[in-house]
């Protein structure tokens, strides 16, 4: 049976026996691989560490009848320690990992692994607050699996925008003519940040304050479980709150 090897960002992982794990990566050219890391649970296992959540490792595999093996892990991006360390910025890589984990099957995903890893870098270094880094992740990600949100034309008809009214079972603002009754009414501000977050435009993201990124930041969850079979419930763990995430103090 054949050796390969490919980089890869641990997504999550479940024990196996007394020794062993279970780990679920998405990889660079080999899509999502469910894997067995044998005794890396015991204290002097040498690569244990390197196949932790959030982690990206060089990994080489065996392949296997049902479940490949690991037998190398070498780091690439050591961002666990960093991310654990601040419950902002765990809850929002817990949700991130698991929104690869429902998008992407074992068909290579380049895009979203870069996504994905780029993402949880940002959140480790601390770039941008946590919730605009995981809002940031979760539209674009949605993106890439064709459910691309709408934020100035209609969703339903083209119409040239913008748009105030925003549907989320219909993919985004819509014009008045196709608007169901009650539909809520975003205000310009909220837009334009969601708009931000789905470009990558973090000056602007960066820039909103705390009641528009609270509301754009409700808008998204709303997209994102609407979207991904039965929702996220790392999402449920997410401070959706309006204030300005603090950012980590380094030990001096």
């Amino acid at each position: 049976m054949p050796v390969y090897r490919d980089d890869a960002v641990v997504l999550r992982t479940h024990k196996l026996g007394e020794a062993d794990r279970i780990v679920t990566l998405l990889t660079r050219h080999h899509g999502k691989v469910r894997a067995v890391a044998r005794g890396v649970r015991r204290t002097a296992s040498k690569f244990g560490a390197r196949l932790e959540p959030f982690m990206v490792a060089d990994v080489q595999f065996y392949e296997g009848r049902t479940l490949d093996t690991i037998t190398q892990a070498v780091t690439i991006g050591s961002y666990g320690a960093e991310i654990t360390a601040d419950y902002a910025s765990y809850t929002a890589a817990s949700a991130m990992v698991e929104t690869a984990d429902k998008l992407t099957e074992e068909e290579p995903s380049l895009q979203q692994y870069l996504l994905l890893v780029g993402a949880l870098r940002s959140l480790a270094r601390n770039e941008h607050g946590p919730n605009a880094t995981l809002d940031s992740y979760l539209l674009r990600a949605l993106s890439m699996a064709g459910w691309a949100p709408s934020f100035h034309d209609c969703a339903v008809t083209g119409e040239p925008g913008p748009h105030s009214a925003f549907v989320v079972q219909l993919g985004g603002v819509v014009a008045e003519s196709v608007a169901p009754p009650g539909t809520p009414r975003l205000d310009t501000s909220t837009l334009e940040l969601l708009t931000a977050l789905l470009t990558g435009d973090w000056t602007t993201a960066d820039a909103a304050d705390g009641p528009v990124r609270s509301r754009a930041s409700g808008i998204v969850a709303a997209y994102t479980q609407w979207h991904l079979e039965r929702g996220l419930r790392s999402l449920e763990h997410v401070e959706r709150g309006p204030g300005k995430p603090e950012k980590k103090v380094q030990p001096s």
